[in-house]
């Protein structure tokens, strides 16, 4: 035991004793209360009756107790008594220095037995110092009487006090708190009496309100069945307002001793709480365990029908729907089932370290429920998640080349037809019958330029047609309407042709008849008609929608952009000759007078159509120009990387960081335990980051960019690595902690640890040497991450012999069936320690039970239910009797309980 200086003041000296934390004594005995003449009245007479109490085994007694050992003789002799041991032979002599020769003798033999007195010496003594004396006689009987209690671990004034508490927990109107008010009302004393004694009182019959009745009831039968000297009076006790706690401790301290016999019954009932409570325990966790898994599993086959189902929406806004419930799923539905797995595997392993440490056979889950099925479950829903997310976006895609397609043969069919509307009312005029000379030769011309303006429009109606076939192609949900369309204007378009033919054959018939035209006019209108219909297109490819995905597509752009601004000029000069035309007939017109009538014979199109078209272009050209939708989407690649460059490199450091805390030796378990509380902290605040990252990677998704050439981390990766991180963190916090459990429940000693963890990690380090050696970085790190902590048996065999076992194939198998009982190839640091220390083990087995159980039952081979509920708590009576079977014999009671084989069964073993 451990040397603890303690300090009780007696007015202004101090005595210093080596026990317990119980003797950190006690603040009450301070110099105020040691003058209450109350208190130091109760000491003196119950100190005087204690020593008497052991004097008279020696044929003396005292009656004035600082006088009377004044001279040292009786001191000497108490010292004897009580210890069972011989002092010096004290001095004959009645002098004062032969008194303070013998005090000191006395004290020296106080101070042999670990009781460190300081300030105080013989001279006090033989002086008769009351309160010396008084403070001394406590020492002693702290020493000698109290100090060896021990109940549950907790010894000497908390032993005693939980003694007593819990010998009088079943009695009524008894709530032992402390050693002075507690026990003003007598009833603690009856209630102690009674609950091992109880043929000498009657409890039922004791009132509270009758007090000194109660403590004259308890001090007569005490000292006359029990042997223990009335040291108190009850007067003193009922008339004090705090009575002295030294004066009850020393008198209850007599019961203890005197009842000592009959706690071996308690210990035994100790013992098999302990074991109930951790069976209990243990059951808890396996019905919570089954729970989890069942739920866990559950959640899952209800999951993957939904991510099998791959039936596509028929519009963007439906499939959008899907993608954003995808991501609620991502986000708020998955990450607690990833909690949820990980804990699941925490409390199997953490059940699987309790249940042999308590020496019970290891837990089998239900069939279909190991972490080895929940973990293929849990593989089987990421993969089919994996494909649901790939078709997900392959759908989108498809859905929005659709949208564009079906929009753009809109925009084509719309310009078509208004530039149709009306055409094949004019084709079917016979205006010419009744035309003049001149009106038929500008009929003639300007069914020319129509001629030419057809040709210009057949392109456009191809693209309607082949832009229709790829809608089919693609399974457009609206494909009718763009077939009805389609049809409609290609059978409009073969009767353009026809009735244009007809018009020119019944032109030129009547060509002949005319002779003269206006050149100028008509060279205007082949001019005009053609680079007027170049504008139309060029208006028509300028405003056409385009969706980029990559920087290649926004690159192939950006150079047709600018080949077509490098074709302005050369337009530019067509269009000022066009121009040009009108102002040379404006100027022969006003050269030579000639009045103009009317518009151009020949055309539709002015110069003033042209000027605003060509002004329409010009700001197109212009517009385009400062378009920033490609620098927007380039702009969020390189955001979403920034990010995600720096966190993938984050999430690979802490787990080598984390690796390397789990081997490390250098510090304590609690020391590694810190270490990695706080890595998971960081982890945890880290997570602002992750869910920055997923907003960064929904705005690409949303910006339909699904390349990103500034970094190789995707989202996946990312989202992969973070629950690696989550579950590895959470997974070494509870290798450490069953790693504490073991050292605790088996004896270890810090040293011995690293000792075991130095030899384990020298030779996985040979592995992992290997394996950098020999693999790749990224696949060297995902081997290390799922192996960590494991020795190969090869590597298991050379760590044995290095650690002086010799072995032979035979016993070497023997060892490879006890560290690795599902023979998976490797050793893990926990199957390690079990194995060098399960022959040192100190633990409970079913022999000791079965022997306690014997115990309560008084040596039978049985025990009745009236036993177990008078001995046990009413939880771990109750819980012995609903699992123990009916005991079978001749002339036994109709409840007596089977308690050897409810032993048996609670260690997995066969009745003994």
């Amino acid at each position: 035991m451990t040397a603890v200086e303690t300090q009780v003041q007696y007015q202004s000296s101090y005595m210093m004793t080596s026990t317990e934390e119980y003797m950190i004594q006690e603040e009450d005995w301070d110099r105020d209360l040691l003058l209450d003449p109350a208190w130091e009245k109760q000491q003196r007479k119950t100190f005087t009756a204690w020593c008497n109490s052991h004097l008279r085994k020696a044929g003396t007694q005292i009656e004035n107790i600082e006088e009377d050992f004044r001279n040292g003789l009786k001191l000497m002799l108490l010292l004897e008594v009580i210890s069972g041991e011989r002092l010096p032979k004290p001095d004959k002599g009645k002098m004062r220095f032969h008194k303070i020769a013998n005090v000191n003798k006395a004290l020296d033999f106080i101070c042999s037995k670990g009781v460190k007195l300081v300030s105080i010496g013989a001279e006090e003594i033989v002086d008769g110092n009351v309160k010396m004396t008084l403070g001394m006689i406590w020492t002693i009987i702290l020493r000698f009487a109290i100090q060896d209690i021990s109940v549950e671990e907790t010894s000497a004034k908390e032993g005693l006090l939980l003694w007593c508490q819990r010998k009088t927990a079943p009695y009524r109107n008894v709530n032992v708190q402390n050693f002075h008010i507690s026990w003003k009302d007598g009833l603690a004393l009856c209630a102690l009496i009674h609950r091992h004694r109880p043929d000498l009182i009657d409890y039922s019959k004791l009132r509270k309100d009758d007090p000194i009745g109660n403590l004259n009831t308890a001090f007569e039968v005490a000292e006359k069945f029990l042997d223990i000297p009335r040291m108190l009076d009850a007067e003193d006790i009922v008339n004090t307002p705090k009575p002295d706690e030294k004066a009850i401790m020393t008198y209850v301290s007599c019961f203890y001793h005197a009842f000592a016999g009959a706690e071996q019954a308690e210990t035994a009932a100790n013992r098999i709480c302990k074991v109930l409570a951790v069976n209990q325990e243990n059951e808890r966790l396996m019905q919570e365990y089954e729970k989890l898994a069942s739920e866990l599993l559950e959640w899952i086959r209800r999951t993957i029908p939904w991510l099998e189902n791959r039936v596509p929406e028929q519009t963007m806004p439906a499939m959008q729907q899907k993608l954003e419930d995808f991501r609620d799923y991502r986000r708020v539905h998955k990450p607690p089932k990833v909690q949820e797995k990980c804990q699941l595997e925490i409390n199997f392993n953490t059940l699987q370290t309790k249940l042999r440490l308590s020496n019970r056979p290891a837990f089998m889950p239900s069939e279909g429920k190991m972490v080895s099925d929940i973990a293929n479950a849990w593989k089987g829903l990421e993969q089919v998640e994996k494909g649901y997310e790939e078709w997900l976006l392959t759908e989108i895609r498809r859905l929005e080349r659709l949208d564009h397609l079906a929009e753009k043969f809109k925009q084509k069919c719309s310009l078509h037809e208004t530039w149709t509307a009306g055409k094949e009312e004019l084709l079917s005029l016979k205006d010419y019958e009744s035309a003049s000379l001149m009106e038929i030769r500008a009929l003639m011309r300007k069914h020319e330029a129509f001629e030419s303006d057809l040709a210009a429009h057949q392109d456009r109606v191809e693209q309607i047609a082949a832009i229709a076939q790829e809608l089919n192609e693609l399974d457009y949900h609206d494909a009718a309407t763009i077939n009805a369309r389609c049809q409609g204007i290609c059978d409009q378009w073969d009767n353009l042709g026809t009735l244009t033919q007809k018009r020119r054959d019944s032109l030129e018939r009547v060509e002949k008849l005319w002779e003269t035209i206006d050149q100028l006019f008509l060279e205007f209108a082949k001019r005009a008609a053609p680079f007027n219909n170049w504008m139309d297109g060029a208006m028509e490819d300028l405003q056409d929608m385009f969706i980029v995905h990559s920087i290649e597509e926004i690159q192939s752009l950006i150079t047709a952009h600018d080949q077509f601004k490098a074709t302005l000029p050369e337009a530019d000069k067509e269009r000022m000759a066009t121009l040009g035309i009108q102002n040379e007939i404006l100027k022969i017109a006003q050269t030579y007078g000639i009045k103009l009538t009317g518009e151009n014979p020949y055309t539709n199109i002015t110069p003033q159509d042209i000027s605003n078209k060509w002004e329409a272009v010009s700001l197109t050209v212009s517009a385009l120009c400062n378009n920033e939708s490609t620098q927007s989407n380039e702009r969020l690649r390189r955001q979403f990387a920034a990010q995600a460059n720096i966190i993938g490199p984050w999430i690979q450091t802490k787990m080598e960081e984390i690796s390397h805390v789990s081997i490390d030796i250098a510090g304590s378990l609690e020391e590694q335990m810190s270490n990695l509380k706080q890595y998971e902290q960081n982890i945890i605040n880290y997570k602002s980051n992750i869910d920055k990252l997923e907003g960064d990677h929904q705005l690409s998704q949303e910006g339909l960019i699904f390349d990103n050439k500034h970094t190789n981390y995707t989202m996946e990766h990312v989202r992969v690595g973070w629950e690696q991180l989550l579950t590895t963190i959470a997974r070494t916090i509870n290798e450490v902690e069953n790693q504490i459990l073991t050292r605790d429940a088996k004896g270890i000693s810090q040293e011995q640890l690293n000792e075991f963890r130095a030899s384990f990690n020298h030779f996985d380090r040979v592995r992992k040497w290997n394996l950098m050696l020999h693999r790749p970085q990224s696949s060297y790190l995902l081997d290390l991450q799922k192996r960590n902590g494991m020795m190969d048996p090869d590597d298991f065999r050379a760590c044995l012999i290095s650690m002086g076992y010799d072995l032979g194939e035979v016993e070497f198998a023997r060892i490879m069936t006890l560290v690795d009982p599902n023979n998976t190839g490797a050793v893990t640091f926990q199957a390690f320690i079990d194995f060098m220390t399960r022959e040192t083990a100190e633990t409970d087995t079913a022999e000791q039970v079965m022997a306690s159980f014997k115990i309560l039952a008084s040596d039978k081979l049985y025990i009745t239910v009236e036993e177990l509920r008078r001995e046990l708590p009413p939880e771990q009576a109750e819980y012995c009797i609903s699992r123990m079977t009916q005991y079978v014999g001749a002339d036994v009671p109709t409840d007596a309980l089977d308690y050897i084989s409810f032993s048996s069964a609670l260690y997995g073993e066969s009745d003994l």
